[in-house]
């Protein structure tokens, strides 16, 4: 009897083993109200509610999704939210969401959109709305100047022939994808292992390799086709159409901030520099632009010296005329929205 009792014991366990086993394999995801259209903004909106079928909650990082990036917000007291970036290239886009072995999938309509926010020219789709990205962008576009600054005269890319042509260089693939193709041709040294921006790939975007704006006011619809941005732009045009000011203060300068300077006796007037590192170790790299005849040269200077330069037109201090300030990219400027 003992050894009886004792295999039916065994077998109710494993039936109930097994009951238990299928309820939770039957358990499935559910997307509730989800929301089938957004702006092609390049932000975070939410995309609807996920629920288990049988009222459990769903516990943080039980839920993986593909397709866009996605955020997942767990809470015990209200519903769990979904999140996902938008592209900023219109179209249907599909997210996939996985809870073991429950799939759910969501269609979303992503509408052109031509928001700008700021005012300062820049559409919203080409500003970086996370800080994740903003600080990729900063890594890679430092780590480009830094990298030019280390190739001999011989092997500067040969569109980098003054200061504008560096800032355009390292903007341009500091948003670039950098894939096996983008790496094979970047410069020997670089440091590979940052992460790159996520909301969009150079050229990917609703406006090309036209990355610079080159005219005066906010953006609209027809600057995507009537030249308003182009893949060209002089120092003057980077400084007055593509930054904001920050300060004239160099204490608050940050990796991936600009300097420009206005020398009007000179044939080029406006001059940029590219501030990296930390301080009290902070640089600036700079190309001079042709020197004489010659193609002139790449030039890193701790900040320090600068501040004490022989010439004081070159001080990017408040009392110096010729210094217009320091500036930071439109693209890293926050949306207060």
């Amino acid at each position: 009897m003992g050894i009886t009792a004792a295999l039916v014991a065994l077998l109710i366990g494993l039936g109930l083993g097994m009951h238990v086993w299928k309820a939770r394999k039957a358990v499935q995801l559910l997307l509730v109200h989800p929301v089938p259209a957004m702006p092609a903004d390049g932000r975070f909106h939410r995309a609807g509610s996920l629920a288990l079928s049988n009222g459990a909650t769903l516990q943080a990082g039980s839920v993986a999704a593909s397709g866009l990036p996605a955020h997942v917000s767990t809470n015990e007291r209200g519903p769990t939210e979904l999140e996902v970036q938008s592209p900023v290239l219109a179209g249907e886009r599909v997210v996939r969401l996985a809870y073991g072995r429950s799939i759910a999938t969501l269609k979303i309509y992503f509408a052109p959109d031509t928001t700008d926010g700021v005012g300062d020219g820049t559409p919203d789709f080409l500003r970086l709305h996370t800080a994740e990205d903003r600080n990729a962008f900063r890594r890679w576009f430092t780590a480009l100047a830094e990298a030019a600054a280390d190739l001999p005269a011989g092997k500067l890319p040969g569109e980098v022939n003054d200061c504008a042509a560096l800032l355009r260089w390292c903007y341009r693939n500091a948003l670039h994808a950098h894939d096996d193709s983008w790496l094979n041709a970047a410069p020997p040294d670089l440091e590979l292992s940052q992460p790159s921006v996520r909301q969009y790939a150079y050229p990917f975007t609703p406006l090309g390799p036209a990355l610079f704006r080159v005219r005066e006011g906010a953006f609209s619809v027809a600057d995507e086709n009537n030249s308003a941005f182009a893949q060209f732009a002089d120092a003057r045009t980077l400084w007055r159409r593509n930054t904001f000011f920050l300060s004239r203060d160099m204490r608050q300068a940050q990796p991936g901030d600009l300097l420009f300077f206005r020398q009007l006796e000179q044939n080029s007037p406006y001059h940029s520099m590219i501030v990296t590192g930390a301080a009290p170790r902070q640089s600036v790299i700079y190309h001079t632009g042709p020197i004489g005849r010659g193609p002139g040269q790449m030039r890193r200077v701790l900040l320090a010296d600068l501040l004490t330069h022989p010439d004081p037109r070159w001080r990017p201090a408040p009392g110096n005329s010729n210094f217009l300030g320091m500036y930071r990219w439109n693209i890293l400027q926050e949306d207060p929205r």
